[in-house]
């Protein structure tokens, strides 16, 4: 149970970083946002490479920060009947929730994802627009990357809930759902 425990807290430490960082980006994609703003109705110019720039921010903000917002309990869920559930009942729904279903999808995401993402690198794919950002392949890069930190947040979530269905001590501190 001991190694079981540093894994999850391994995991929800990673994961809780990202999102600590992924919040700085999200200011950031504002700044950038409203220096397109301030460029197109103040000087009445635009930039098809800073708009791409928020689009990339934008896309790699919800691909890091999905494993975080598992960890943080900010994901969406049916609280209506969730919330009036006992600790263990929480625990049961989120075990299993993890293993029949965000296990799977994240294990499809990666796997589909590879080729996609193998592709994009080897022709080193950029914008279709003209003057744009010529790195599509390193957006594209989160995919994988996403559904990694995802499952291994679910796994975080899963030895959580784990914990609380055997009743182990070490859970205290541990069970996000509460």
């Amino acid at each position: 149970m001991g190694l079981l425990h540093r894994v999850s807290t391994i995991i929800d430490g990673l994961n809780g970083r990202i999102l600590s960082l992924a919040s700085w980006l999200c200011l950031f994609m504002v700044l950038v946002q409203f220096f397109v703003v301030v460029m197109r109705y103040v000087f009445g110019t635009g930039s098809i490479q800073f708009q791409e720039i928020i689009l990339y921010m934008h896309g790699i903000l919800f691909m890091v920060a999905a494993g975080g917002t598992l960890l943080t309990n900010d994901h969406v869920r049916v609280d209506i009947i969730y919330n009036s559930l006992s600790p263990r009942k929480k625990a049961v729904i989120e075990f299993l929730g993890c293993i029949l279903f965000l296990f799977p999808v994240c294990g499809l995401v990666l796997y589909t994802s590879w080729n996609y993402v193998g592709q994009s690198w080897r022709i080193m794919e950029g914008s279709r627009e003209p003057g744009g950002l010529q790195g599509i392949y390193l957006l594209k890069s989160f995919i994988p990357i996403f559904a990694i930190l995802l499952g291994l947040q679910g796994l975080s979530q899963a030895i959580k809930a784990w914990f609380t269905l055997t009743n182990s001590p070490k859970n205290e501190s541990a069970q996000a759902w509460k």
